[in-house]
Formats: structure tokens, sequence, C-alpha cells
């Protein structure tokens, strides 16, 4: 069978991405531990892996603390304020870890050229998202444009492919496709807040429940 990595963070999207990818390649999962303020989203993707039995489940350590510059890593995280109609605030929020997608997609293709791999999924979203700039479009067609310009493969006409199938849709589609290929969303971790509970006030959290309300389905996961 064809092989293919998948980025996994644990979170929602990224479990519902490698469901996704389960389907079709042999899969070697890529978790990075960034040196954000709490593991539990680690412990969730270890979940993930062994749910939809991987072939391989890489953790690789990266300590963004040196850098910093985000409230998930080195700053408070904020409550999100939300709109009257369900939605998060516009803009790039305090969560945003600088180049986290760009350094993780980069890790993501050594891995799959050193494995012979043909793609490289991640679970980044532009619909019901955060706002961060490396969750876009453009920015998986640009670095498509890296890795054909600037890798082995690439250069020899079959370069890795970025997928990111989540990318168009919303939430609550995330959430019932996940549902159809089985992800148990209940052992997934969306939250900025480490702990027991999820704390349901971030803007991870407003934003994985508005999907849930919007889909029609209680989410299973605890919440302070």
């Amino acid at each position: 069978m064809e092989r293919a990595v998948v980025l996994l963070s644990g979170g929602l999207d990224s479990a519902t991405c490698l469901a996704m990818a389960c389907q079709e390649y042999e899969i070697y999962a890529l978790t990075f531990d960034y040196g954000s303020k709490h593991s539990r989203e680690i412990e969730s993707a270890k979940s993930m892996a062994r749910h939809f039995g991987v072939k391989k489940h890489n953790i690789l350590k990266i300590d963004f603390g040196v850098i910093g510059g985000s409230s998930l890593i080195d700053k408070e995280v904020p409550d999100k304020t939300v709109t009257n109609t369900g939605d998060v605030d516009g803009g790039v929020p305090p969560s945003y870890v600088p180049a986290r997608n760009m350094t993780f997609l980069s890790l993501g293709v050594a891995l799959a050229e050193a494995i012979g791999a043909s793609r490289v999924y991640i679970g980044a979203n532009a619909i019901d998202y955060s706002g961060y700039p490396d969750c876009r479009p453009e920015f998986i067609a640009a670095f498509q444009e890296v890795v054909n310009k600037g890798t082995k493969t690439g250069i020899e006409g079959q370069p890795v492919k970025i997928v990111a199938p989540l990318l168009n849709m919303s939430k609550s589609d995330i959430v019932i496709k996940g549902r159809e290929l089985g992800v148990p969303f209940k052992n997934t971790w969306t939250c900025y807040i480490g702990g027991d509970k999820a704390c349901g006030k971030c803007e991870a959290c407003v934003l994985r429940l508005k999907g849930f309300k919007e889909a029609g389905f209680d989410d299973p996961l605890e919440y302070d």
C-alpha cells in the first residue's frame, strides 16, 4: 500500500484528517512536542494513532519555547470574545505560533521523502478557524510550490503532495465526517488549557462547541 505522512496533533481536525487518510494509505503519523504549556494533546494523538492502527507514530520534540511569541507557549491564554452569531472575532489571535505549520510541513515532507511517502496530510481549516495565516489555501498552495522546487522528489518530477482535505469544510462538516469515519471524539483534545476537562472558553473550545452544535450532536468531551 502507498504511504502517507499525517501531521497529527490529537485535536478534532487532525483526528478526522487521519481517519480520511487511513482510507487510502499506510500511515506514518508525525506529532510535535513543540513546547506548549501542556502535553494533553500529545496523549490524544497517541490515542488516535492506536485507534486507527497507524504503521508508525513519530513524536518529534521541537522547542518553540526558545522563540516564544504565542499564548500557547509564553503568554496568557485569553478567553475568546464571541459575537452573538457564534462567530469568533477576526484577526490573527495571540495563540498563533510563529511559522508553526511552515515548520511542521517542512519536517513532514522530510519524513515523506525519507520513507518514500507520496503525501503529507495536514488538518488545516480555513472556514471555522482562528484566523491563522498558515491555515489558508494560499499558504498551502505556496508551500506546495516550495516542495516542488526545493526537494529531490520535486526536481525529479514526483514531488510530495500536500493534502489538506478539511481546508474548505466547516467545523460542523468536519464533525459529521469524523463521526462517519468512526473518530472517537471523546479522546481528542482541542482546548488550549491543559487539565482533566476542557475550559470551554478559549477560541479552540468555542469553535469546537460551535461545530458540534451546528452538526446537531453533543460533544462527548468533558468541559469545566
